[in-house]
């Protein structure tokens, strides 16, 4: 491994966004380099004006961006593919160093962010299967004895859980059709793990008893792969994208799930003649495609409301149901579209943004080996600009990036291998 240190970056220009166009595609896309989309540019030449409304508002004033994170360090993993998944564990304490995972190529690899700026390398394990390619990483903690675990998934469909206190592959889980897109664990029980496939579907593990609680999928699901999931802070609601240019909301508080959930605790396959009674859900509370016009490849929830991406050059906060609706309607068809982050050159998929811990920060990379960043505690979002951070010798596209707890340190992966960290500045 190689690493590497440097003091440049740079702010973003203030010129305006241009804006972009996509046409839908099919299912057969290749998705094993995880680069290339049904995307086209806007037309050239000059942009037709109409004429100006009188009485029209004037636009607010654009905050002239600030410089949120400085150049810390760069490695490169040997393998020198493409790293699809980063995530740092949150669940370690204030006076405990910050340690991330990477995913990429048959590789998982665990490292700590060093106080004076660089990057050491902790664990890495390698799967037995050359050809497996991770794509995704989670965090959890073992609720018996408080240990970091950490789950991993890709091309060959199988979850693997890593105990990090022992350094071995504790348990695997199989059940899934084909490649698993991204991994992530429930908001406030570490047991639960979610997994999202190529299959078309979706599956709720419970790590601690190896059950399989839920199986997400159908035919009023997703009729393409699967490619993100999050669920919302309390718990209650699962949100969902895919290649079918779709986003689904899905109830996780019916009593069907909860008492599914309760019970794969006390299953014993032993003391029974049945298998456990695993929740098929078919049917989302809600699901809309007026959102984006292709794959929806990375969503996240944003308190009650929805940020999720395409290959557009946007990321869109959005809600389920009218503006002033407090609650989710089953079947509601309405949608709200509240405000657009607007970036430049990401138009391919598999590009997956972050928020931080605190849900104050947001970042996404692009084709070009920038990173944009918003902070999102302005009161007024359109007055905001986000913060542009490049350097010399990165020009891969960045596949994800990641916030530590206090959002002091942000990682980004890229297609030639590479780990690029940011320390922020006094202005963050």
């Amino acid at each position: 491994m190689t690493g590497h240190n440097g003091d440049t970056s740079s702010v973003a220009d203030s010129e305006d966004m241009e804006d972009s166009w996509s046409v839908g595609s099919g299912s057969n896309a290749d998705n094993t380099s995880r680069s290339s989309t049904p995307t086209m540019s806007a037309p050239s030449g000059p942009h037709k004006r109409g004429k100006a409304k009188r009485g029209r508002k004037k636009a607010p004033q654009l905050l002239p961006p600030k410089t949120l994170y400085k150049f810390g360090c760069y490695l490169k993993e040997d393998h020198g593919q493409p790293l699809f998944g980063v995530a740092f564990n949150q669940h370690l304490g204030a006076d405990q160093p910050a340690v991330f995972a990477t995913a990429g190529s048959n590789r998982v690899s665990v490292y700590q962010c060093e106080k004076e700026g660089a990057i050491r390398l902790l664990q890495c394990y390698a799967d037995p299967d050359p050809e497996e390619n991770y794509y995704s990483v989670a965090w959890s903690y073992d609720t018996e004895t408080g240990h970091p675990l950490l789950a991993a998934g890709g091309a060959r469909g199988v979850v693997r859980l890593f105990s990090i206190a022992t350094m071995t592959c504790t348990k695997h889980f199989t059940g899934h059709g084909n490649a698993i897109n991204e991994v992530k664990f429930h908001p406030s029980n570490p047991d639960l793990l979610l997994s999202v496939s190529k299959d078309h579907a979706m599956r709720i593990w419970n790590v601690r008893t190896d059950i399989l609680v839920a199986l997400l999928g159908g035919v009023e699901a997703h009729r393409d792969e699967v490619l993100s999931a999050d669920i919302d802070v309390e718990g209650r609601y699962l949100v969902s994208c895919g290649m079918d240019h779709s986003l689904k909301i899905w109830s996780l508080t019916t009593d069907v799930m909860q008492r599914a959930i309760k019970d794969s605790y006390s299953f014993n396959p032993a003391r029974s003649n049945r298998p456990f009674s695993t929740v098929e859900q078919n049917f989302p509370d809600f699901s809309t495609r007026d959102i984006h016009r292709n794959y929806v490849d990375c969503v996240r929830w944003l308190g009650n409301l929805v940020l999720s991406k395409s290959c557009e050059n946007t990321i869109v906060c959005w809600k389920p149901g009218l503006l002033n609706q407090t609650e989710l309607k089953l079947n509601d068809t309405n949608v709200t579209i509240l405000h657009k982050f607007d970036y430049k050159e990401c138009q391919i998929w598999f590009m997956r943004f972050s928020l931080d811990f605190w849900q104050r920060m947001l970042a996404v990379g692009n084709q070009q080996g920038k990173i944009y960043v918003w902070e999102m505690t302005a009161s007024d979002p359109r007055m905001v600009r986000p913060s542009t951070l490049s350097h010399p010798r990165c020009t891969a596209a960045i596949r994800q990036t990641a916030f530590s707890h206090d959002a002091s340190i942000l990682i980004g992966v890229c297609d030639d291998a590479t780990i690029w960290r940011w320390e922020a500045t006094p202005n963050t």
